[in-house]
């Protein structure tokens, strides 16, 4: 039994399970890159004639010719360059929303979306720039269905936002299935691509997406404070910049420059972080996404397989590998969130993340909304079968001690 009240040490072991907030481990050569820039270069991009300004401006171009070909896009200069994921959505919805055509744009998006979509929209709603629909999720795996999204169109729909995969269930949404519906309409579709861009295959041609957000620091296995926007050509005539300033172009204009990617990107670039981006998406096109996305599957498989018999204990989402990544939310009887994590850390080593996750919305569907949230699994590619194991023996155990401690106190 689990000894809830000392204050032991945490194991030597330190597995980490917290892929969905940020990778970790990233690729040695993310780091090595970001050393070397540090180090041999450290100039801004477009700022200097001088070898080490061209070649900064060369890792930055070639970043953009990588990100093309993982995702498949029709312009590597339609790749742009942001703070991080949330920076990109706010660029994608209010560069779309806030000078939309009529009185009150409308716009869609689904409840188990993030804040990093609900904020952005909630604001314009709020300002009464906007009108909003959030369309329901089955509460059972997480799931939209792409009718829902047809039934929700108006004629003065204006963009249609859907998460691909939910940072809370793990649930994989059909973006395919919904971007045909938007393009059949004629209205920008906005995927966020959080949790998917480097888990799951993504081609943006095909899936018909017209602008797809990411972060650098997770899927990608660059740096935090990296992020892209990719922008199918022909948005970029509806698509406002939402900020302005120095690109190192045609400096002799007072005005923002028309061509991409220098019209959304103001300022000097985060060099190093795109140096290091550059190197976790050519350690993804090595090895392949798909063969990560079935190496995520294993994991996926065996961690239900671990608790699924485990008495007490609840995981949120689709009951099977169908319709999912690895990215898991549970409960145990008996335990908040927060209680769970910090024995998992403190006697197994094992890290996580407790709480509702910036997702409000789908924490209310699920029901937890008000009892703490969950406590977070979340898989990168470094984890393997067995450290998967080791984590749904752990909560097997954990919950065990929590029913040998109900049958003592009713004994």
């Amino acid at each position: 039994m689990i000894d809830t009240v000392s204050n032991n040490p945490p194991s030597p072991r330190r597995l980490y399970m917290d892929n969905a907030a940020t990778s970790f481990p990233k690729p040695p050569a993310v780091t090595d890159a970001m050393v070397r820039y540090a180090t041999e270069l450290g100039a801004s991009a477009g700022r200097g004639a001088y070898h080490e300004a061209i070649e900064t401006g060369n890792l930055i171009i070639e970043c953009r010719r990588k990100l093309r070909q993982l995702f498949r896009g029709e312009k590597p200069e339609h790749f742009i360059f942001t703070l991080n994921c949330s920076d990109a959505l706010n660029l994608a919805i209010k560069g779309i929303l806030q000078h939309a055509p009529g009185a009150a744009p409308h716009a869609i998006c689904t409840a188990i979306d993030h804040n990093s979509v609900l904020r952005p929209l909630g604001h314009l709603a709020d300002a009464g720039a906007i009108e909003l629909t959030c369309v329901p999720v089955d509460p059972r795996s997480g799931l939209v269905d792409p009718e829902d999204i047809r039934r929700a169109i108006r004629k003065e729909t204006r963009l249609i936002s859907v998460t691909h995969v939910s940072n809370v269930t793990g649930t994989v949404q059909d973006i395919r299935a919904i971007g045909r519906i938007a393009r059949e309409n004629d209205i920008p579709y906005l995927v966020d691509a959080a949790q998917s861009a480097g888990h799951l295959p993504i081609d943006v041609q095909e899936d018909c997406i017209d602008l797809l957000a990411a972060p650098g620091h997770k899927g990608l296995l660059g740096p935090l404070g990296t992020g892209i926007l990719y922008i199918r050509p022909g948005i970029e005539k509806i698509l406002d910049p939402i900020r302005e300033g120095g690109t190192g172009s045609v400096s002799e204009n007072d005005r923002q420059p028309n061509f991409l990617p220098d019209r959304y990107e103001p300022g000097s670039h985060n060099a190093i972080g795109i140096a290091g981006l550059l190197e976790g998406v050519k350690w993804l096109l090595d090895r392949g996404v798909e063969k990560i996305a079935e190496h995520d599957l294993d994991l996926v498989r065996t961690f239900i397989e671990g608790v699924g018999d485990v008495e007490g204990l609840t995981y949120f989402g689709p009951r099977g590998v169908r319709n999912r990544l690895g990215v898991f939310s549970v409960r145990i009887d008996g335990w908040e969130p927060y209680e769970l994590a910090g024995i998992l850390e403190s006697h197994y080593g094992i890290l996580t993340r407790p709480g509702l996750h910036c997702a409000p919305r789908i924490h209310a569907t699920l029901g937890t909304l008000d009892k703490g949230g969950t406590t977070r699994f979340s898989f990168g590619p470094f984890l393997s079968v067995r450290d998967v194991r080791y984590a749904t023996d752990a909560l097997a155990e954990i919950a065990a001690s929590c029913k040998t401690v109900e049958r003592l106190a009713s004994s």
